[in-house]
């Protein structure tokens, strides 16, 4: 195989359509199978189409006859919505198909998803009462919407992820993170979470310790260092990177969601993208992993 678009969506959606054969469907089948519609979506999104009105207009000169339908704007925005699981399950069948899946580190972090800022969006959104007003401390400013805690490993490729009212302690969110899907902490021996003083908690190093999971996160000044501390600011740029991945280049923050659903699918097709990426690189034996540069155009 080759590294580049139309490789990646011929490899993607193959593996996409053989894990959904023999899956039956109520009522009439539709004119763009799921299998389709999720290697549409990636495409999307690795070649920076924000406007999905846009994309289907595009399509047809970038990609002709690559798809035997396309719907229009409201219909891809439907179908889309309701595939958020199947978008979900796509990015874990990837995953675990590469040899980072089995890595036994990973880094956590949190980065805003604004989905709003004049004030009369913010009272009108259907997102109200899910998003909040939250403080960014790497970019000091407000924002009003949520916030992507992603757990990955340090090539980039993601483990886990949630969207979460920006209030809510980071602590809070990786612990339920681990709660939801424990297998995930049990089938790594020995595992090493690298995060930043953010954190910081009694609570959740009680938690990671029962599982038998080790945190190491910079101390605060006035504590002693631990061992190897010096190291975690190049290891903690890693995670850095994948947000300016997602957000530079996958356009994390210009997602257009107006409801959760809109939101939830439009993130997650983003880190679909990404790990499509990542997957496709390592079969390929690419020298950069998480590199997006020959998807891109």
């Amino acid at each position: 195989m080759t590294t580049d678009l139309n490789t990646l969506l011929t490899a993607l959606y193959v593996k996409i359509d053989d894990r959904l054969a023999g899956r039956t469907r109520v009522g009439r089948p539709p004119k763009l199978t799921d299998a389709e519609l999720v290697t549409l979506a990636v495409a999307q999104a690795l070649l920076g189409f924000t406007s999905e009105a846009r994309w289907l207009r595009f399509l047809p000169a970038r990609l002709p006859g690559a798809f035997r339908y396309l719907p229009g704007q409201s219909g891809y925005n439907r179908r889309l919505r309701a595939a958020l699981p199947l978008v979900k399950q796509v990015m874990r069948w990837l995953a675990t198909d590469t040899d980072l899946w089995s890595d036994t580190t990973w880094i956590v972090d949190s980065t805003p998803v604004e989905c709003g800022r004049s004030r009369p969006a913010v009272k009108r959104s259907e997102l109200a009462g899910w998003a909040h007003y939250g403080y960014c401390r790497s970019h000091s400013r407000w924002f009003w919407g949520l916030r992507l805690h992603l757990v990955c490993t340090p090539a980039g490729l993601p483990i886990t992820w949630a969207l979460a009212d920006p209030k809510i302690d980071e602590r809070q969110v990786l612990m339920a993170l681990c709660d939801h899907e424990p297998h995930l902490l049990t089938d790594r021996p020995g595992l090493l979470i690298i995060a930043d003083k953010g954190y910081v908690s009694r609570e959740l190093d009680h938690f990671l310790a029962e599982r038998e999971v080790r945190l190491i996160r910079p101390s605060y000044r006035n504590r002693t260092p631990h061992p190897g501390e010096p190291l975690l600011k190049s290891i903690r740029q890693l995670i850095e990177s994948v947000n300016d991945t997602l957000k530079g280049q996958l356009n994390l923050e210009q997602h257009s969601g107006r409801t959760i659903d809109g939101v939830g699918v439009r993130i997650a097709q983003r880190l679909l993208a990404l790990t499509a990426v990542i997957w496709h690189n390592r079969a390929t034996g690419a020298p950069l992993t998480r590199s997006l540069t020959a998807y891109d155009h």
